[in-house]
Order: structure tokens, then C-alpha cells, then sequence
């Protein structure tokens, strides 16, 4: 999993609520279990018109937001089903971070998973990220996840609680597989003890 430690770049504001995973990523995209490729049904029932053309009025389809990083969304992110390939769109697009007031558990979990920072603000804060999002090109954040701050364009600093086991996880690129894996000494010792006590095993 690609570390996450600072990321400067533009947000693209998406300022609705109950944002499911079915509207990140549609049931139609499903049928693959590769992480790459699902970047192009990122919000693809919003981002095209029904004829494929991109829809002008989709926020990622401005060319202030093709390049966007992070996103700044309404309260209670990723709600709906529990579909992994959710993350796995907003990674493949470019997406590593997300704000809002809230996200849904099992969606929150999975991105810390797949190396995007879910960050949590009051309704306050968001309103001006939403603000600063709003300027276009001009709308560059900056993310600090070892200082657990976010910096506005204007200068403005908003701070982030984060747990820290899941904080470390990020800032050292470690998903499951990778924190077994810092393991593998001890877990060589255990099969080597227990092939040798065992032998028939």
C-alpha cells in the first residue's frame, strides 16, 4: 500500500449528503475484482450523460477538478452497501483523501485499508473547506497527517483527531497484509517450533 504522509492538492467540492457507495461506484462495475481500471465508473451515474459523454455540470468533469486529489463532501460518506470497490475507485481516479462530517463505518475502515485518509471535521470546518474547494484552480489543500492538519489556501490551519494505530498504518504504507508481514520473524519461529515439537504435522 502507497504511504500517505502529505498531500497538496486541488479539492473538488461534491457538497451532498448520503453519498452511498452504489453512486461512487455503480453495481454495473462490479464484475472485476482488480483495484485498476474503476477509476472510470468513479460517480459515473453523475459524471456522464446517458449517451457516455461526460456531463459539463459534474464537478470532476471541470477542468479546475480533472486533477482533483481530495474530496470535500457532504455528511455520512460511503453510507449504503459495504462494497470494497468503493475505495478502490477513488484510489484508481487519483483520490487519496476525503473530508466530511462523517463517514460510514464500514466504508471508513475500508480506506484506511486501501491508502486514502478519510478525515473528519465539524459542520463548521467543512463549510469552509466547501468554501475553499469552491475557488477552482485555486482550491489547493493541503494535508498534513503527522501534524494531523489541513491548511486552506488562505493560509487557515484546521486540526484532526485520527487513531493512532490506523495513523501508523498510513504513514507507513501498511495494510493487512503488510502489518502480518512485519511479523514473519516470529511467525518463522512459531512453524519452525511447532514442525520440530510436531513433526508429523
Amino acid at each position: 500500500m502507497e504511504k500517505f504522509d502529505k498531500l497538496t492538492g486541488v479539492a473538488a467540492p461534491l457538497p451532498i449528503i448520503n453519498i452511498d457507495t452504489d453512486m461512487i461506484i455503480p453495481k454495473d462495475y462490479l464484475k472485476t475484482i482488480q483495484r485498476t481500471g474503476l477509476g472510470r465508473g468513479l460517480f459515473s451515474e453523475m459524471r456522464y450523460r446517458e449517451d457516455g459523454s461526460d456531463n459539463p455540470d459534474f464537478v470532476l468533469n471541470k477542468p479546475a477538478y480533472k486533477d482533483a486529489t481530495i474530496l470535500v463532501a457532504g455528511d455520512n460518506f460511503g453510507c449504503g452497501s459495504s462494497r470494497e470497490h468503493a475505495p478502490w475507485a477513488l484510489l484508481d481516479y487519483g483520490i487519496r483523501c476525503v473530508i466530511s462530517t462523517s463517514f460510514a463505518d464500514i466504508f471508513y475502515n475500508n480506506c484506511f485499508k486501501n491508502g486514502i485518509l478519510p478525515v473528519v471535521v465539524t459542520p463548521e470546518e467543512l463549510e469552509k473547506l466547501l468554501d475553499d474547494a469552491g475557488r477552482g484552480a485555486n482550491a489547493t489543500l493541503s494535508v498534513d497527517l503527522e501534524a494531523q492538519e489541513i491548511r486552506g489556501p488562505d493560509g487557515g490551519v484546521i486540526r484532526f483527531d485520527i487513531d493512532p494505530h490506523r495513523k501508523h498504518c498510513l504513514l507507513n504504507g501498511l495494510d493487512d497484509i503488510g502489518l502480518t508481514l512485519e511479523k514473519a520473524a516470529a511467525i518463522d519461529s512459531f512453524e519452525g517450533t511447532m514442525s520440530a515439537e510436531r513433526p508429523w504435522t
